[in-house]
C-alpha cells in the first residue's frame, strides 16, 4: 500500500508541477496582454473619435477605424454572449469604415471565462506544404452569406448560412485562412502555450478562426514599421521608403525551386555498431543523422534513403542483399517519430514496411533478418530500459510474432543464426544469450556461461564461423569461440587487443578479422582462429576501429569511432573513403567566390571541403573548440571563432595560423569580414561586438573598439554593402545598428531603412519576418541566410528542418519548402557562391549536408 501510493503521490506531483508552469507560462501571457491593451487603450483616448465608428458592438476604433485588440478581461459571461451575437449581426454597411492605414496579422490575445467560451474551435495552422485558400475578389455583401459552418449549430439566431459558404469554410480549415477576410476569436485556451496563440481579426468580423504565431506582426502603413512580437517582446521592423504597403493577413507563396539532396559529408561511428555493409551493387551502406548512405566509393556517387525523422541508430541487410531495414530513435513529433524500423528496398529506394511504431520506447538498439530460412523474420532490440526484444514477420501484416524482455543491461549487438532456424544470440553488457523461438512462437533464453574470472564487463560485437560456432569479442580485448547449440565455450583467444574488441568481420575465404576500438589494430586470422601473423594498424587520428566489413577480392571497409570510414587492405593499408566531424558543428562558411567552404566544430577540426568533387581538401587540429567561421572577402584568409573568446586566421593554402587574438572569456558567436575586406567584426556572448581593421592581407588586425549596448549575447551580424555599417541580432531578439568606424550605435533605425547588407545573416529583420514558424520563442531558428542573386532565403531551425523561402520574406505568412535529413538542431545554412548549391550543418549529429537547388 505504502509503494502505491508512493507512486500515485510522484505522480500527482508532477502534474502539479507541469499545471504550475502552464500557469506561470499563461500568467507571463497575460501580464504582457494587458500591458499592450492598456498601452493601446491609452493612445485610443488620446485620439478624437469618429461619428460613424468610434465604438461599434463593443469593438473600440481609432479615428481611422481601425480595428483594434478588445479588452474582454474579466467582464461578465452575458456580455461576452451579447457582444459576439451583435457583432455576427453587423450589416455589411460597415466595411468599409473599418479599413485604415494599420493591419495586424492577429487579433486580441485573451483569457474567456469557461461560461463564455464558444463551439467554436481555431482552425490548423497551415503546414509548410499546406495549399493556400483560392484569392477571391469579395464585393460588399451581407455577412449571412458567409457565416463560419462549424459554428452554424450555436448561432442559428444569428443568421442562416449558405451552402456553397459552408463547403468553402471546410476548406479553409483543413489548409488555414489565409484570406483577407477578418475573424472574430472567441474559443477558450486550455493548452500549455495556449495564450500564445493569437488569432487573425482584419477588415470584417466573420468566418473561421485562424490560429497565428507568436510572432504577430502588426504593419503601419504611415510610418512604414512592421512590428513583429517573440515571446511576447515587440521588435519594431522599418521597411525600404519605396517598399509598397502590405497587408499581413495574406499569404506568400513558396519559392518555385525546390531542394534536392546531393551529398552528405559524415558517418556515425562514434556510439553505433554494425552500421557498415557492402551490396552487390559496389556500394556501400551506411547511415548519419537521420539518412541511410548508399555510396559507391569507386564511382564518387551517392544515393539516400531519407524515409527516417530523427536518428538511425542500426542498419541489417537481408540475405538477398537488396532489401535493408534501418532503426531510429524518438524524435521530435511524438506521432511522427516515434521508435520504428523501417524496411526498404537499396535498388529503388522504396518503403516496403514499417514496423515497431508504438511498441518501442527510446530506440531501435539492433535489428537483425533472419538468414537460415530467407529472411522471413525481423528480430529488434528496444533502447528502452527493458531491452525488449521482438520478432516480426515483417512482409505479412507486419505481425509480432514474439516479444519479451531481453536483459536489465545494455545490449549492443543481436544476430540471428545463419545455419539454425529461430535461434538468435544478443550481447552486451556483462552476457551473451542464446535465444530460441519455438513453434509456439515463445522465446526462450539460455545466458552464456563465463568462467568467473573470464567473465567480461561487455561483450562487445558477434560473428559466426563456417561451422555455425558464435564468435564473440569483449572489453577484455579476448575472443570466445561458443560451440554450436551449446551455451558454453568451445576456444579461447586471450589478449588479442589492447582495450575492447569493437569488431569482428567473417570473411568468405573462411578467416575472421578482428578490430580493435583503442590500439586500431586489425588482426587476421585462419578459419580455426589461429593468428596468421597479417595485421595493420590505422593511423590514430582516424580513430580506432568501430567496424569492418568485407568487400570485393581482399578489399576491407573500416569505419572508424572519429566518424571516418577507410578502404584498403591489410597488406597496402588504408586510405579515407568519407571523413566527418566528430562533435557539435556550428562553424560554416562558403567561399566568396570558390564552389568550396570550410566547417569548424566542437572536436577541434577545421576541415577545408570541395563542393563539386564532394571531397576534404584537408583536415587540420586547431587545437580549439570552434563555433564559427568565415572567409574574408577575397577568400585570402580564414577567421574561426572559439568557444574561449580567441579567434583565429588560417592561409586556406599553407594552412598555417596568420593571427590569433582574443576578446574576453565567452565564446564567439559569429564572426563577419567586411564587403571591402578592411574590418572584421567578432560577435561574443558576452554581449559584445568587437571590430578590428585589417591590414588587408589578412595577416594583422589591430582593434578599432566594441560596440556596446545589446542586453544579450549576440547571435548574427550582417554588413552593409559600404562596409560602413553593421547590424545585429541578440538572444533577447533585439536588432540593433552600428557605425563601424566609432563603434557607436545608430539610435535612428529608420535612418538606415534603405542601407543595402551585403548578407542578410540576421534573422530578425524586415525582409525576414516570414521565417519565423508558429509558436516561435525567438532561439528556434539558429541560422539564416539569403542567396547571392536575393532570390530565395533559408533557415536551419531546432527541429532538424531546412527550409527554403522566396525572398525577400516580408509577408508574415509565408509558405516554404521544409526538408528533413538532419536529426538535431540545425547550427548553420549558407549557399555556395554560384547558388546552385545550398549546406546546412547539423548541431550534434554532425554532419554536414549539400542540397541542389532544382
Amino acid at each position: 500500500m505504502l509503494e502505491s501510493e508512493g507512486a500515485g503521490l510522484a505522480t500527482r506531483v508532477a502534474e502539479l508541477e507541469v499545471r504550475c508552469s502552464r500557469q506561470a507560462e499563461e500568467l507571463l501571457c497575460l501580464r504582457s496582454t494587458l500591458a499592450d491593451a492598456l498601452r493601446r487603450l491609452n493612445a485610443l483616448e488620446g485620439r478624437a473619435p469618429t461619428t460613424s465608428g468610434a465604438q461599434r458592438n463593443g469593438t473600440y476604433t481609432g479615428n481611422t477605424g481601425t480595428p483594434t485588440r478588445e479588452l474582454r478581461i474579466r467582464q461578465p459571461s452575458y456580455r461576452e454572449s451579447v457582444k459576439r451575437t451583435s457583432s455576427y449581426g453587423s450589416s455589411a454597411s460597415s466595411l468599409s469604415q473599418r479599413r485604415g492605414p494599420q493591419h495586424q496579422s492577429t487579433g486580441s490575445l485573451q483569457s474567456d471565462s469557461p461560461a463564455s467560451s464558444s463551439s467554436l474551435s481555431p482552425a490548423p495552422s497551415p503546414s509548410p506544404r499546406a495549399t493556400p485558400a483560392p484569392h477571391t475578389t469579395h464585393t460588399v455583401q451581407p455577412y449571412r452569406s458567409r457565416n463560419n459552418s462549424t459554428s452554424a449549430s450555436s448561432r442559428q439566431d444569428v443568421a442562416s448560412p449558405a451552402p456553397a459558404a459552408n463547403s468553402l469554410t471546410k476548406r479553409w480549415n483543413s489548409t488555414g485562412d489565409f484570406n483577407t477576410q477578418g475573424l472574430l476569436p472567441s474559443t477558450r485556451f486550455t493548452t500549455t502555450k495556449s495564450l500564445l496563440n493569437l488569432y487573425s481579426k482584419q477588415s470584417t468580423q466573420n468566418g473561421p478562426i485562424l490560429k497565428h504565431g507568436t510572432h504577430t506582426c502588426q504593419y503601419n502603413e504611415e510610418d512604414g514599421s512592421m512590428r513583429m512580437f517573440l515571446r511576447g517582446r515587440p521588435v519594431v521592423l522599418y521597411a525600404p521608403s519605396d517598399h509598397d504597403n502590405l497587408d499581413p493577413g495574406k499569404v506568400a507563396p513558396p519559392p518555385q525551386n525546390k531542394l534536392k539532396l546531393e551529398w552528405v559529408y559524415g558517418y556515425r561511428g562514434k556510439d553505433c555498431r554494425s552500421n557498415l555493409y557492402l551490396l552487390p551493387t559496389g556500394e556501400i551502406v551506411y547511415f548519419v543523422a537521420a539518412v541511410v548512405v548508399l555510396f559507391n566509393v569507386e564511382e564518387q556517387c551517392q544515393r539516400h534513403y531519407t524515409g527516417h525523422t530523427d536518428d538511425v541508430k542500426c542498419i541489417a541487410v537481408h540475405p538477398n542483399k537488396l532489401v535493408i531495414a534501418s532503426g531510429q530513435c524518438a524524435g521530435h513529433d511524438r506521432l511522427d517519430a516515434r521508435p520504428h524500423v523501417r524496411v526498404w528496398n537499396s535498388v529503388s529506394l522504396a518503403t516496403l514496411a514499417v514496423i515497431g511504431a508504438g511498441h518501442m520506447e527510446r530506440a531501435v538498439a539492433c535489428v537483425t533478418f533472419s538468414r537460415a530460412d530467407g529472411g522471413a523474420l525481423l528480430a529488434c532490440v528496444d533502447d528502452g530500459p527493458d531491452h525488449t526484444i521482438s520478432v516480426w514477420e515483417w512482409q505479412r501484416d507486419k505481425h509480432c510474432l514474439a516479444e519479451t524482455k531481453c536483459s536489465v543491461d545494455t545490449v549492443v549487438a543481436a544476430e540471428f543464426h545463419p545455419l539454425e532456424r529461430n535461434q538468435i544470440v544478443t550481447c552486451g553488457k556483462s552476457h551473451i544469450a542464446f535465444w530460441t523461438l519455438d513453434s509456439s512462437n515463445v522465446l526462450y533464453k539460455r545466458m552464456g556461461v563465463f568462467e568467473t574470472r573470464d567473465k567480461p564487463k561487455y561483450v562487445t560485437c558477434l560473428g559466426f564461423n563456417h561451422n555455425g560456432d558464435v564468435i564473440s569479442g569483449d572489453s577484455n580485448g579476448n575472443i570466445i569461440v561458443w560451440g554450436r547449440g551449446t551455451n558454453t565455450i568451445q576456444k579461447l583467444v586471450r589478449g588479442v587487443h589492447e582495450g575492447a574488441v569493437f569488431s569482428l568481420c567473417s570473411l568468405k575465404e573462411g578467416g575472421v578479422v578482428t578490430a580493435g576500438g583503442k590500439d586500431g589494430r586489425l588482426v587476421l586470422f585462419d578459419a580455426e582462429l589461429n593468428a596468421t601473423g597479417m595485421e595493420n594498424v590505422i593511423e590514430g587520428h582516424y580513430g580506432g576501429v568501430r567496424v569492418v566489413a568485407e568487400g570485393k577480392g581482399r578489399q576491407l571497409f573500416v569505419g572508424t569511432t572519429r566518424n571516418c570510414i577507410l578502404h584498403g587492405d591489410l597488406e597496402l593499408g588504408f586510405v579515407p573513403a568519407v571523413l566527418g566531424h566528430v562533435d557539435e558543428v556550428w562553424g560554416l562558411a562558403a567561399h566568396p567566390s570558390l564552389p568550396q567552404f570550410v566547417s569548424a566544430g566542437w572536436d577541434r577540426l577545421l576541415q577545408l571541403w570541395d563542393g563539386l568533387s564532394h571531397s576534404t581538401v584537408w583536415s587540420k587540429d586547431i587545437e580549439e573548440r570552434a563555433h564559427c567561421a568565415a572567409w574574408s572577402g577575397d577568400g585570402s584568409v580564414i577567421a574561426v571563432g572559439c568557444a574561449n573568446g580567441r579567434w583565429l586566421v588560417y592561409d586556406p593554402h599553407s594552412r598555417d595560423l596568420m593571427a590569433a587574438h582574443q576578446d574576453g572569456t565567452e565564446p564567439i558567436q559569429t564572426i563577419q569580414y567586411s564587403p571591402d575586406n578592411q574590418f572584421v567584426a567578432i560577435g561574443s556572448r558576452d554581449n559584445f561586438i568587437y571590430v578590428y581593421q585589417s591590414d588587408g592581407n589578412g595577416t594583422k588586425y589591430s582593434r578599432i573598439g566594441k560596440c556596446l549596448g545589446h542586453s544579450s549575447y549576440i547571435t548574427h551580424l550582417d554588413w552593409s554593402e559600404d562596409s560602413q555599417y553593421l547590424r545585429s541580432n541578440s538572444g533577447d531578439y533585439e536588432l540593433l545598428f552600428w557605425n563601424a568606424t566609432t563603434c557607436r550605435q545608430v539610435t535612428s533605425p529608420t535612418s538606415l531603412r534603405d542601407a543595402a547588407w551585403a548578407t542578410n545573416n540576421c534573422p530578425i529583420t524586415f525582409n525576414t519576418v516570414g521565417i519565423w514558424p508558429e509558436n516561435a520563442d525567438g532561439t528556434d531558428i539558429n541560422s539564416c541566410t539569403r542567396s547571392h542573386d536575393e532570390r530565395l532565403a533559408a533557415t536551419g531551425d531546432d527541429f532538424g528542418k531546412v527550409k527554403l523561402f522566396a525572398y525577400p520574406v516580408t509577408q508574415p505568412k509565408s509558405l516554404c519548402q521544409a526538408y528533413g535529413g538532419h536529426s538535431s538542431h540545425v547550427t548553420c545554412v549558407r549557399f555556395l557562391p554560384d547558388d546552385t548549391r545550398l549546406l546546412s550543418a547539423g548541431g550534434n549529429d554532425a554532419a554536414l549536408l549539400q542540397w541542389l537547388v532544382d
